[in-house]
């Protein structure tokens, strides 16, 4: 199983849409391990670490987010460091 580590950075009506809950949820269930966290400028930010299929489900849902998101852009890069989690964590 090829593991990959992928960093977010979510754009659009994301907060107060309960985003990171439904973030947090998707991951879970994919299996995919990190965080999500707002950032003071309105985007979210998400570090996912897990089954390459399994992040690419979950950036897929991403781009997507709850029904109440408005999702404008979902910048993805490749973490300056490769972390290992073991949970999926809201910050």
């Amino acid at each position: 199983m090829i593991r990959t580590c992928r960093h977010l950075l979510i754009s659009g009506r994301v907060q107060g849409v309960c985003f990171r809950h439904y973030t947090r949820q998707e991951a879970l269930k994919n299996g995919v391990h990190g965080w999500v966290k707002n950032l003071p400028d309105g985007r979210v930010e998400a570090l996912l670490e897990g089954p390459k299929t399994a992040v690419a489900a979950t950036i897929a849902w991403c781009q997507q987010g709850p029904e109440a998101a408005q999702v404008d852009r979902v910048d993805i890069e490749d973490p300056k460091r490769d972390e290992k989690f073991t949970s999926f964590t809201i910050r």
